[in-house]
């Protein structure tokens, strides 16, 4: 990521597509020969239609006259039930409802209902982002200049350092969280742990750091300025939003690319020699220290039954398990614990290790095991051995 300092961001993808939802549909059609009268939207080449061809591709021109239904009105209460985004702060934080929530209330619900997935104050874990990595706005300036003179560490990019808009946070914690149990938390919960997570980044709000006893809600919500808010380019925002951007990329400087002449390019054998190769005689090096391995041996294998891996089942279960099942879920060698599940059998145990369950169990635990890794650790767990 290129810092605004040097006036060199790269635009993700999604900041890409969030420009492209914003032309929405047209009403009515438009004559084939009418169509793309402007470059493409990140900058790449549009073909005319000439002889219902573009270049060797067949089009249907039938299909941009067409007439299009786009059905009916929608009523008040569709339209109501719809409308619930929560636009950022250029916007007045528009859709916040009314609530409120403290960070001592915020830490309650995320000790109960996400530590599991994001760690301790939101470290992360268990595959899942972490939502902190320690002062929002020191850890900002590592976006800075990673191109130029890139750190052993890299940018970090969490919720406090990256995100240009607190109000996303608000809308993914109300309609995506907890992960099994979506849209169950009020908007008193909702501000509450929004909150924790200002606090957990070490952030203030209109000067004032969030401490255990502070109270958000819709008002003071308004007064959060994100560390990293004027760091994307091109700016999609604003009535003029695609022609600005159609402008940035026609300027490769502002991306650090180049623009080439269409009488320069080249498609074949484009390769211009630059050195003479020089052959090693005498077949080159003959003699390593140490000496080269020659084995050709598969790794040993762990394990037996219908489930034999080349991994430590243990290591595994210790290094991505531990968090859930060695603190409210069944753990390892806790056989009593286990009989509840297993009277269902291992099939079911597989099953819902594999797809997750209501109760919390994310797929697979979060990690990135195949299918017999993770029923390897789970016969770990419940045969204690």
């Amino acid at each position: 990521m290129l810092n605004k300092l040097n006036k060199k961001l790269i635009v993700s993808a999604s900041v890409i597509a969030a420009a492209l939802l914003a032309t929405g549909c047209t009403e009515g059609a438009a004559p084939a020969d009418s169509i793309v009268k402007k470059p493409s939207i990140d900058g790449g080449v549009y073909y005319p239609i000439a002889n219902g061809q573009t270049g060797p591709y067949k089009v249907n021109e039938q299909a941009y006259s067409m007439a299009l239904n786009h059905g009916r009105v929608p009523t008040a209460n569709e339209l109501a039930a719809w409308d619930k985004d929560i636009q950022g702060v250029r916007t007045g934080n528009r859709g916040l409802p009314e609530g409120k929530g403290t960070v001592n209330e915020g830490e309650e619900l995320y000790e109960a209902q996400c530590v599991m997935c994001h760690g301790d104050f939101g470290s992360g874990g268990g595959g899942y982002p972490a939502l902190s990595k320690g002062n929002a706005y020191e850890m900002q300036k590592t976006l800075q200049n990673q191109r130029n003179l890139p750190d052993n560490d890299g940018p970090v990019r969490v919720f406090g350092s990256y995100w240009p808009e607190a109000s996303t946070l608000w809308w993914y914690i109300r309609d995506a969280m907890p992960h099994t149990k979506s849209k169950t938390l009020t908007d008193d919960e909702t501000y509450a742990l929004s909150a924790y997570i200002l606090y957990v980044n070490e952030m203030e709000i209109d000067g004032e750091p969030v401490e255990d006893e502070f109270e958000l809600n819709q008002d003071n919500f308004k007064l959060i300025k994100m560390p990293n808010k004027d760091g994307f380019e091109p700016n999609i925002e604003g009535p003029t939003a695609l022609d600005d951007v159609r402008a940035y990329y026609a300027n490769p400087t502002n991306f650090g690319a180049k623009k080439v002449d269409p009488a320069q390019r080249c498609m074949t054998n484009c390769q211009t020699e630059t050195a003479e190769i020089v052959r090693i005689q005498n077949g080159g090096i003959s003699e390593f220290h140490p000496p080269m391995s020659i084995v050709r041996d598969l790794p040993v294998e762990k394990g037996d039954g219908a489930h034999k891996v080349t991994f430590d089942a243990k290591k595994a279960y210790e290094e991505s398990c531990t968090m859930c099942h060695g603190s409210f879920a069944p753990a390892a060698k806790d056989k009593a614990a286990w009989e509840p599940f297993l009277g269902k059998g291992m099939a079911a145990v597989y099953k819902n290790g594999l797809e997750g369950t209501e109760m919390g169990m994310p797929a697979r635990g979060g990690s990135s095991l195949t299918d017999d890794e993770f029923k390897s650790v789970v016969d770990y767990m419940v045969n204690f051995k």
